[in-house]
């Protein structure tokens, strides 16, 4: 579902059926009766993940050496049961290429029936693990170690499948196997190795196809393609081939009473948990992170429960060890399938179940002549899949490929249990010697001297930092390069205590991170003391220490009170520095200067400082860098120029400009270059009121060259033809779209608008004032809201307050319609290149709604922190 809302239709026969509404003019509508209906976008991707799931559940289950119905078993009681009650609602569970070496070792082990109990069990402690809620304890887990376990897990599928793909039988284990391939070599089946090549192939070949035909035929699974292709081939040239043989389902199998050894159907139960856990959570992890790129569906989906996803998982597995299926985990490749298919909700995965039962029940002979070797092909390139490249080199760049290998290396000849146990120990000793070494050195360069910290930054390391720190001669200045990213409190006060003498004793003291204009901390003229967080390398402090993009810089920490005056009166240093992430209260900075006069105390101002935006954007055209707000002090910089007789209002924006200079320009000037040369090239056209309250870069979290943004009074588009003069919305929208390619126009109201107020007190005649004359475009929404024939727009957690917020989320949906009425917009709908969007910000809440459709009507879902953190 879509955060566009399109043209309504007009139903004549509903208009005349319905009901007389009771409430009175201007107040909010009851809310409707809601229906059961399953979107047309969840029908497609379910089918869509159908063809994908039900080669694959084969493959799999061929892999563990299970019935090959267990597949089925699992992949339905996945799509139902997990589907029903995980807390992902767009991932898909199933039989999992990460199971299959534990399943595979359970069923030589102890048999089919017992892994089936144990499987039950395993879902049991799911179940367990999910209502104590640890379920979050697992993404502890080093990714290192998870992407080592598939890694394992992957190599030892592939040399398994690579025996059946060479018309022969695999062996218990990857040594076994190992020894055996050359004896397979020589013995070789032409026709099995015919059809995984043809397999192996097609699935290459798929998804490359160039051109407009390519893009068709991609809409197509490859895994599908490469099956029913070789099933066609044998079929067609006669081949003698192993084929699918699936028995009768009254002889199916179902879980029996485990037979063993208690320790080891115990540490059976504890390897399936543990593997299907942490594939499920981290799997609905990375759900999250495919929803969240997708305009529109992260706010109507949100982000997972991972302890629901737990219990959904565990009951899962007990559905399906209970009816002779494999164990079930969610599964990356069908998942991700489900989201770029476009499913909205829950009932794609649960439709996804149905056909798969549907399957298994009526297309047994279509089953039956796909030849086996083109399954194990399929499950040896998933294997092969496993071993990933782009996860060798995020670990290697992390300096966890230790981990990764150990990991690796544990799973494939010892057991994926004692892989991870391996792996986990190595992580950690790994934690632990980097925590206790630390590297100092001293240098001097050019008469500054130099001190390099590599390594954290903890109290073993205090007595040699303390130790080079006075070496440092007296009076000189010493620039202290942090590069870690953790400081404890032992350090930090003896750092603090040798910068608070180095700099008393008429020497200076700078604290930098490691990358070039990294400012850790700033002398303090006040005779204030930093904090830790101002000090700790790769901190959000006010400092300004940069992130990773530098489109994201944070603001200048605020200026700190002290009480040293003798009247007991706070003062404020000179230079504002204002800490990010705090709350913004009209952030103004007093100086000397605007002190009141004497007699008459004024109230002190050590404010909190803004976040990392700027309190007012200003314009058509691209915001403020979230990191340069307006530092509205009331008194001339230092430096600045400004004459000391000007008003207050110029005393504010030279203080705010040398404030962008001093602190946050060094920050930006790369990316702001970048821009200068590159041009613009905004992705969002960004329309808003003009209530200096709505910050843009705030609550969209943006940066330079991100949002193309028109405010006005009201958040008004003039409808084509009507804009008595005034083009400059129209002329914005046009360059937007046609100019720049925006990929999508946002219209976002805001509560208690005082437009929108004012057209709900509006009466006819009377001066045409250039505000009333502008106001007329927001007639029609107060028409829409009148009008009993049309559905009311409202939010979704609860009624409007009150008219004028009625008003305001009508506004919205009104103007929407009268942006596709402009003949730009409307031409890049039809070619699907742009999409528009309707947002409610709620001031007083700080809370965002977006406009999404429901069963006809209009509705304004709010957006958690859920979702924005995925």
């Amino acid at each position: 579902m879509s955060a566009c809302v399109p043209t309504r239709a007009t139903d004549s026969n509903a208009n005349v059926h319905r009901t007389k509404r009771v409430h009175p003019p201007h107040s909010p509508p009851p809310p409707a009766p809601r229906r059961f209906r399953i979107a047309g976008a969840d029908v497609s991707a379910s089918i869509a993940v159908f063809l994908i799931a039900l080669p694959l559940s084969l493959g799999i289950a061929l892999a563990t050496g299970a019935p090959l119905q267990a597949g089925l078993v699992a992949a339905a009681a996945g799509g139902l049961v997990a589907g029903l009650l995980g807390g992902c609602p767009l991932q898909v569970s199933g039989p999992a290429a990460g199971l299959t070496v534990v399943t595979a070792d359970l069923i030589h082990r102890y048999g089919w029936r017992t892994t089936c109990a144990v499987t039950v069990l395993a879902g049991l402690a799911q179940l367990a693990l999910g209502c104590v809620r640890v379920a979050r304890t697992a993404l502890a887990v080093s990714p290192a170690i998870v992407h080592g376990m598939l890694a394992g897990i992957g190599v030892t599928i592939a040399v398994a499948q690579l025996h059946i793909v060479l018309g022969g039988t695999p062996q218990s284990s990857v040594l076994a196997n190992l020894r055996a391939l050359p004896a397979q070599l020589a013995d070789l089946h032409p026709a099995d190795v015919a059809m995984s090549v043809l397999t192996l192939a097609l699935l290459l070949l798929w998804p490359r196809v160039p051109g407009r035909l390519g893009h068709l035929m991609r809409k197509i699974p490859a895994a599908l393609v490469a099956v029913a292709g070789a099933t066609l081939t044998a079929s067609l040239t006669g081949l003698s081939l192993a084929k699918v043989d699936l028995p009768s389902w009254s002889s199916h199998a179902l879980a029996g009473l485990p037979e063993g050894p208690v320790l080891g159907i115990a540490a059976a139960v504890l390897t399936t948990t543990l593997v299907c856990s942490v594939q499920s959570l981290l799997g609905a992890v990375a759900v999250d992170k495919l929803v969240a790129g997708q305009p529109g569906l992260s706010a109507r989906v949100g982000r997972s429960d991972l302890n629901r996803e737990l219990l959904g998982q565990g009951a899962a597995n007990i559905v399906s060890g209970a009816l002779g299926g494999l164990p079930v985990a969610g599964v990356a490749v069908r998942s991700s399938a489900n989201v770029q298919a476009g499913a909205v909700s829950r009932n794609s995965t649960m439709l996804h179940g149905v056909l798969v039962v549907v399957a298994a029940l009526l297309m047994v002979p279509v089953l039956e002549l796909i030849p086996l070797a083109s399954l194990a092909a399929l499950v040896m390139a998933v294997g092969i899949q496993m071993v990933s490249l782009h996860h060798i080199r995020t670990v290697t760049r992390h300096r966890e490929v230790l981990v990764y290998a150990v990991t690796t290396l544990g799973v494939v000849f010892l057991g994926v249990l004692e892989g991870v146990l391996l792996g986990v120990t190595v992580a950690v000793a790994v934690a632990l010697n980097r925590l206790a070494h630390t590297r100092i050195t001293h240098d001097e360069k050019e008469g500054v001297h130099h001190v390099h910290v590599r390594g954290q930054l903890t109290f073993l390391a205090v007595p040699r930092l303390s130790r080079t720190l006075h070496l440092v001669p007296q009076g000189t200045h010493v620039v202290v390069e942090l590069d870690g990213s953790f400081m404890d409190h032992a350090a930090y006060e003896s750092l603090q205590d040798w910068q608070n003498a180095h700099t008393a004793r008429g020497g200076s003291a700078e604290l930098t991170g490691r990358r070039t204009g990294v400012r850790v901390t700033e002398p303090d003229h006040t005779g204030g003391e930093a904090t830790p967080a101002d000090t700790a390398t790769g901190s959000t402090s006010g400092s300004g220490t940069t992130t990773e993009a530098p489109a994201r810089t944070t603001a200048p920490a605020p200026a700190r009170a002290t009480a040293d005056a003798p009247t007991g009166e706070p003062t404020t240093s000179t230079a504002c520095r204002c800490h990010p992430w705090t709350p913004w209260r009209n952030h103004q900075c007093d100086h000397p200067q605007s002190a009141p006069p004497s007699g008459h105390p004024g109230k002190p101002t050590d404010r909190p400082a803004p976040g990392t935006t700027t309190p007012g954007d200003t314009g058509t055209g691209t915001d403020p860098h979230p990191g340069t707000h307006k530092d509205t002090g009331t008194g001339p910089h230092p430096g600045t120029g400004t004459n000391p007789g000007t008003g207050p209002g110029g005393h504010q924006l030279a203080r705010g400009i040398s404030a962008f200079q001093r602190n946050t320009a060094p920050l930006v000037r790369g990316e702001l270059a970048r821009l200068a040369k590159e041009g613009q090239r905004p992705s969002q056209l960004f329309l808003t009121c003009a209530d200096s309250r709505l910050v843009t870069s705030m609550i969209t979290s943006s940066g330079p060259g991100d949002l193309f943004v028109v405010r006005n009074v009201g958040n008004l588009v003039p409808p084509p033809g009507e804009e008595s003069g005034d083009d400059s919305v129209a002329a914005a929208i046009e360059y937007a779209v046609d100019v720049l390619r925006v990929r999508s126009i946002t219209v976002c109201g805001h509560s208690g608008c005082g437009a929108m107020q004012a057209l709900l007190n509006s009466e006819p005649g009377g001066a045409q004032t250039p505000l009333k004359r502008w106001l007329r475009n927001g007639l029609p929404s107060l028409e829409r809201m009148a009008d009993d024939g049309r559905p009311w727009a409202r939010l979704t957690a609860r009624a409007p307050a009150d008219a004028v917020e009625q008003l305001c989320l009508t506004n919205v949906v009104q103007q929407l319609e009268h942006l596709r009425g402009h003949e730009s917009v409307a031409r890049a709908l039809r070619e699907g290149a742009l999409e528009l969007h309707g947002m409610y910000f709620h001031v007083g809440e700080a809370q965002a709604y977006l406009l999404t459709e429901e069963d006809g009507e209009q509705l304004f879902d709010g957006v958690g922190v859920a979702d924005l953190s995925a």
